[in-house]
């Protein structure tokens, strides 16, 4: 909503896969994902679905998240097991292993999908937001549980058409180098020499091979700006492959 407003229409979808499905079907015109962590990292299922998806990410969102255990009854003694997001236990770990140390905690593909089989069976719990609990009529047995209080996550805007110069952006790039001595060097080096301040950058094992790897770059700038371009360039030719994800407002 902060994105969007009250005026769109949602569709809440289960997991970070049908999202990108969703949008690249041109059933929905955007598509929100988590990309990244405070306190746990990069969503690296998110990352992975880049790698054959032609969307574009056409906005950044910075949210403060809470995380709640909830059930049907608002009573922790009637939890036999509780349900949530893979990334979500790792934000909470000092809570649920003075709390809950007994009970299996077991993944879901969303939080929101957690908080539905809540509300479907009174003994399972569900860790997810206040706005789930209200959604799914639960009650609130623990109300902020993360271990850190600044517990923030980035999420991406996708879609099927890329994002105009605004002034403020910043770019994301994906790339696999060639296996070469200073190949690190080498990849760094066109954005130090147009002074281009590089904010993230990530690697994954691309799966094609052991030890090979798909690299995430985030920088400043926009793609139609040449010296971005020119750098993107530059680096292509250490690439066995490269795709711009997309150039988009730098979150505020």
């Amino acid at each position: 909503m902060q994105q969007f407003g009250l005026a769109a229409q949602y569709v809440p979808v289960e997991s970070i896969k049908d999202v990108f499905g969703e949008v690249e079907r041109g059933r929905v015109d955007y598509g929100v994902v988590p990309v990244e962590n405070s306190t746990e990292g990069v969503v690296n299922y998110t990352l992975d679905m880049f790698i054959d998806s032609d969307l574009k990410i056409t906005a950044e969102i910075m949210l403060e998240v809470s995380q709640n255990l909830m059930n049907r009854s608002g009573k922790l003694e009637d939890i036999r097991k509780i349900y949530t997001h893979p990334q979500v236990p790792g934000q909470c770990r000092q809570w649920l292993e003075k709390n809950v140390a007994g009970i299996p905690i077991l993944d879901s593909p969303s939080t929101a999908r957690a908080a539905e089989m809540a509300k479907d069976d009174p003994e399972v719990g569900a860790i997810a937001s206040e706005m789930a609990a209200i959604l799914y009529s639960l009650q609130i047995v623990a109300k902020k549980i993360e271990d850190n209080p600044h517990n923030f996550t980035r999420f991406i805007v996708i879609s099927r058409k890329p994002k105009g110069k605004t002034g403020r952006d910043k770019t994301s790039i994906m790339f696999s180098i060639k296996d070469k001595v200073g190949a690190l060097h080498s990849m760094l080096t066109p954005f130090a020499e147009a002074g281009i301040n590089l904010n993230r950058l990530d690697a994954r094992p691309s799966g094609r091979q052991v030890w090979d790897y798909v690299f995430f770059l985030d920088m400043e700038g926009h793609i139609e700006e040449p010296k971005v371009a020119h750098a993107i360039d530059q680096l292509k030719k250490d690439c066995m492959f490269l795709k711009v994800l997309g150039s988009y407002p730098r979150s505020q």
